[in-house]
């Protein structure tokens, strides 16, 4: 399939799939697996939150609506961490030996429909509670070291942590957001990306700057020189600072549900359909790495 035709299809699903991750509609938690096995119905790493990358391994990791992926260094095809269905709706990794994640439950499991923060030492096979259980919904969640950022979706409200996610600051962000960066060198310096504005942050999320209006998307800011945005309709600009000037670099060629940055030269992309692609040049062109 092309990515023209991946395109359209996105938009297709992305329509079929808006209320099994809205706020208001994940309030109800709707059974979605009734009546046959899930390994009969296992619609494979489709409908991605978020990618994570192991540098080691050469694995990329893929939080999805419906459980854990790993991509392995010659695979096609992502294949399916364990045996949970867990809504991982907030997702990044700390450390290959650390992911942290929000979300909701595995509906065979018994626990609040909110999982608060939780992580992860297994590379996600299994996740364990830190805090907020049934009280947060991360949907954007980043980390460096032991600071922790997460936009809860149901409140709309900014958290921030310094000691790995165990107690919370609240912040007022500028508006909800879509996406968020930390400077790889600053922890308080923060990139987040709105509804059509990229804002910045010089001290923790306490106050906001718009540094880029009609622009927005998904973020990645693998080093301190240069960050990455994917708008929502696949086109592509870099910055080489996080006051911009942002530039158009490429096109994914589709729609993006995530984006991830392992340096300035290396992508990964994951397309609402859960085609994964990647960029060697910096965004400038994109191959698809694979496909559900």
């Amino acid at each position: 399939m092309s990515l023209a035709a991946r395109s359209a299809l996105a938009v297709v699903v992305a329509l079929l799939l808006v209320t099994g991750c809205g706020g208001a509609a994940e309030e109800a938690a709707p059974e979605q697996f009734t009546g046959v096995a899930l390994d009969a119905q296992d619609p494979g790493a489709v409908h991605v939150h978020g990618l994570g990358y192991d540098a080691q391994r050469d694995i990329l990791y893929v939080a999805t609506h419906t459980g854990m992926f790993e991509l392995l260094p010659d695979a096609e095809t992502a294949r399916r961490i364990g045996d949970s269905y867990q809504d991982t709706m907030g997702f990044t990794l700390v450390s290959p030996e650390l992911f942290l994640g929000s979300g909701h439950p595995d509906l065979r499991e018994k626990l609040p429909s909110h999982l608060g923060l939780i992580k992860s030492t297994d590379r996600g096979r299994s996740w364990d509670p830190v805090s907020l259980l049934g009280e947060t919904d991360f949907h954007v969640l980043r980390a460096q070291g032991k600071t922790v950022y997460g936009f809860d979706a149901r409140s709309e409200r900014l958290l921030a942590s310094t000691d790995a996610g165990r107690t919370w600051a609240m912040s007022t962000p500028p508006e909800a957001l879509l996406d968020l960066a930390i400077d790889p060198k600053n922890p308080r310096h923060l990139l987040a990306s709105g509804g059509a504005v990229v804002y910045e942050s010089r001290d923790g999320a306490r106050t906001w700057k718009a540094v880029a209006n009609g622009l927005a998307g998904h973020l990645a800011w693998p080093t301190s020189g240069r960050a990455y945005l994917a708008d929502l309709a696949g086109s592509f600009f870099t910055a080489l600072g996080a006051s911009g000037p942002w530039r158009s670099r490429g096109a994914l060629g589709a729609p993006p549900a995530a984006l991830l940055a392992v340096d300035e030269q290396t992508l990964f992309a994951a397309l609402h359909d859960g085609t994964i692609v990647r960029s060697g040049d910096g965004g400038a062109t994109w191959k698809v790495r694979s496909t559900p």
